[in-house]
């Protein structure tokens, strides 16, 4: 990459970072933004350039810069505002009258319980079982028996018994849903996705070539008449969809809903990607989409919203007989599930750990979104949900000023959508009385 195409511009300068550094693009871009932060070259506050500026100087694709700032947004270093252009974020330490994050969708502090503690209990008891050199060594791609196993448990609440050959274990949800769409689909393939979509879903479709459909949504999610429809106007490969907590509307599909979307794609035999990242919330959970159909739904899970976000795993249950084919799809992309977080998740549900640690997510999401109800009445969401919607209302400029970092609908559009609305994510303050502070704020400018 060349970062001295066109004049010189201050703001850019941190660009030539990015010759320094080596792997994907980027990852080297957001990595040389994150250093310039760290280093003091770039301070809160300062604008940065716009995508379409970075691709040019750069001499790359724009997709690529896209999904650079979209990591540099996950990671906190900066905020985008609709006509205003985007911003190094303001990042404050928990508890000074600062920045309140309302922005990254991260599961609360497990109540009564001790992450940190449990960690290190955990792994020292895999390290007194296990010699360190198998953790350091290659594994299958698809998981041991034992995680795959351990997959299958943990997801019994919602899908029911599971074969353990149909699970395969993934270094997270974005890494899973890249290698689905590598396995299902080709270049200039159209999928179907939620009007609002996880931005993961959409910059991962944009670098594949896929053209993507936004469906009409609802306060159930999907709408079946509007999916039948774009299925016969668009023949897509795959519909893609969160059921439960929709991410960011918050929207939960009934059993009757998800048995008519199930009935519209099974009728069109168009297979569907399920995202249930937050489908072990609730305390009934509800039966996810593959278990309605097995045979056409490729199911995926995280652990990054039910126990913890460093935890980086993820479970796929693939429709069956075609474990082993996503599997191949998912080591071209990451050779094996990382070892050591493999074992502590395996060991966590095993052990019962997991239970407890989601059971305490829970108790804290459901103390958080009543807090919600209460300060902020307007905004929509489940009891369980780690994120609430505001309809119609956008990010500007006075919610930075007001101390508030905030996602608007423009992250999550999928192309040709309009509408506004906010994500408020529950989760990332790591106490309440801070989050109380950021949603009275919040409901002072949007209320």
């Amino acid at each position: 990459m060349d970062a001295t195409k066109g004049s010189p511009n201050p703001a850019a300068a941190w660009l030539r970072r990015t010759e320094a550094l080596s792997g994907p693009a980027y990852r080297r871009i957001a990595q040389a933004l994150e250093n310039a932060v760290a280093e003091g070259e770039l301070q809160p506050g300062d604008q940065i350039p716009a995508q379409r500026e970075v691709a040019r100087r750069l001499g790359i694709d724009f997709t690529t810069v896209t999904r650079a700032y979209a990591l540099a947004r996950e990671r906190g270093l900066i905020e985008g505002t609709a006509g205003r252009g985007t911003f190094i974020r303001l990042r404050t330490e928990e508890g000074e009258a600062g920045l309140v994050d309302l922005s990254m969708n991260l599961p609360p502090p497990p109540a009564g319980l001790n992450l940190a503690a449990l960690l290190r209990e955990t792994t020292g008891a895999i390290l007194a079982r296990t010699d360190p050199a198998t953790l350091m060594a290659y594994h299958s791609g698809a998981g041991s028996l034992a995680q795959r196993a351990a997959g299958a448990a943990w997801l019994a609440p919602n899908l029911g018994e599971v074969d353990p050959a149909r699970v395969v274990v993934a270094s997270g949800a974005q890494t899973a849903l890249s290698a689905m769409l590598d396995h299902l689909t080709r270049p200039g393939d159209v999928i179907l996705a939620e009007a609002f979509a996880y931005p993961g879903l959409l910059a991962t479709a944009a670098r594949r070539g896929l053209t993507v459909i936004g469906c009409p949504l609802d306060d159930q999610g999907l709408e079946p008449e509007g999916l039948a429809r774009l299925i016969a106007e668009h023949r897509p490969r795959l519909i893609c969809c969160t059921p439960t907590f929709q991410n960011p509307t918050a929207a939960t599909m009934s059993l009757a809903r998800r048995e008519a979307v199930v009935a519209v794609a099974r009728a069109a035999g168009v297979t569907i990607i399920e995202d249930d990242a937050y489908g072990l919330l609730p305390a009934s959970p509800l039966p996810a989409l593959a278990s309605l159909w097995p045979e056409g739904v490729f199911h995926v899970a995280t652990t990054a919203k039910t126990l913890s976000p460093g935890l980086r795993v993820a479970y796929v249950v693939a429709p069956p007989g075609r474990a082993e084919g996503f599997a191949t799809a998912l080591h071209a992309i990451a050779q094996m599930p990382p070892p050591l977080m493999a074992a502590v998740a395996t060991s966590w549900i095993r052990e019962g750990v997991a239970g407890r640690v989601l059971a305490g997510v829970r108790e804290e999401a459901i103390a958080r979104r009543a807090l919600a109800d209460e300060l902020l009445p307007g905004a929509v969401g489940g009891p369980e949900s780690l994120h609430v919607w505001l309809p119609d209302a956008r990010a500007d400029w006075a919610a930075t000023a007001h101390g508030l970092a905030l996602v608007g609908a423009e992250t999550f559009r999928a192309p040709g959508v309009t509408g506004e609305g906010l994500r408020i994510s529950l989760g990332a303050a790591g106490k309440r009385p801070t989050l109380a502070r950021g949603l009275r704020a919040l409901a002072n400018l949007y209320g």
